[in-house]
């Protein structure tokens, strides 16, 4: 396939050029526990990413899937009692073979600020060692404890948002998939942050954008080889670990599904998004002009960055009624920082 990569929008490039400066290895199968260590030295203190917020932080070990390890969540509450009974519960990134529940907490953490509602993120294992159905069986797990214990954690069990970005939203529309098919959970929308769908790997920005970005079409390749093995690409990928491959997206709570318009997962969010509205359901799609995988964290103050969280934030509050936070509490909440590790799948 003959493609041209997408360019890049000049306020982002420069972050861009600066981060892939002098990059590390490949992601293969002798490089991924080293980039695992990498991205996992990334992560900054608890106390760091809350940043001053009044947000009380809470690790808590949950039971496990059947006959497997016990999970550990980190439990995200406002100081002084959660004031709007809602639930978000994030599934970090890192393409299934890398991460940890750190990652992106900053952008929960400032939601839980914000609208005074509870997060929940859960610690899932990686491929390869822990293939499918390890990481989504583990991620429905703590979908059905945080939801069983609604009343404890202090908010309304109907209404929660399963989220999660690039692996981490592949595993969050893969949860979604799993609660509508075992009668789970109630979920009051799914939120798809440059997800990780599609294992077949052949849409046109899954070939542009083939040694361009830290999260490229070789990334991927070995992101999926390593969650399903033989069965990348072929015929019997399962849908909850691939979602693209459900032939079926009727009855799911509503998506919010976003991409940058620059990077491998653009071609699938466009399609999901698609046939979710083919089949009746509600999807919101953006689609960011000239943007990479994981600008927002990456270059959180650049214009399309600051567009990207009031679209979300807009949706959260339609799909959770939520209340809408004053300028002074929006202020607050919106702290510039060091951005966090997790920018990879």
């Amino acid at each position: 396939m003959t493609v041209t990569p997408v360019p890049f929008d000049p306020d982002l490039l420069p972050v861009y050029q600066a981060l892939h400066t002098g990059g590390g290895p490949p992601l293969g199968p002798e490089t991924v526990r080293a980039q695992r260590d990498g991205g996992g030295s990334m992560t900054r203190p608890v106390e760091e990413i809350l940043g001053g917020r009044p947000v009380e932080f809470e690790d808590r070990v949950i039971p496990g899937p059947a006959g497997a390890p016990d999970l550990t969540v980190s439990i995200l509450r406002p100081k002084g009692g959660v004031t709007t009974p809602a639930a978000l519960y994030n599934i970090h990134g890192g393409g299934m073979c890398m991460g940890n529940r750190f990652w992106s907490m900053e952008s929960f953490v400032e939601l839980v600020d914000v609208y005074g509602l509870v997060a929940v993120s859960v610690e899932y294992r990686l491929a390869p060692e822990h293939p499918h159905p390890a990481p989504v069986e583990d991620c429905y797990a703590g979908l059905v404890w945080v939801s069983e214990h609604a009343d404890e954690l202090g908010f309304d069990p109907g209404r929660i948002v399963v989220m999660g970005r690039s692996a981490g939203g592949g595993l969050a529309a893969g949860v979604s998939l799993l609660a509508r098919d075992r009668g789970g959970p109630a979920i009051a929308g799914q939120g798809l942050y440059c997800p990780m769908i599609d294992d077949r790997n052949t849409t046109a920005s899954s070939h542009q954008y083939d040694g361009i970005g830290w999260w490229d079409r070789n990334s991927n390749l070995w992101g999926w080889r390593f969650l399903l093995g033989d069965d990348a690409g072929g015929p019997e990928a399962s849908p909850y670990a691939a979602p693209s491959r459900a032939t079926d997206l009727s009855g799911l709570p509503p998506a919010y599904i976003d991409a940058g318009a620059c990077e491998v997962f653009r071609d699938e969010a466009v399609d999901y998004a698609t046939r979710i509205w083919a089949v009746g359901g509600q999807a919101e799609l953006h689609i960011w002009a000239g943007a990479f995988h994981g600008f927002t964290e990456q270059a959180p103050d650049a214009t399309v960055s600051r567009a990207s969280k009031a679209a979300r934030d807009s949706w959260l509050e339609r799909v959770l009624t939520l209340p809408r936070p004053t300028a002074r509490e929006a202020k607050s909440g919106r702290q510039a920082g060091t951005p966090i590790g997790g920018a990879h799948g």
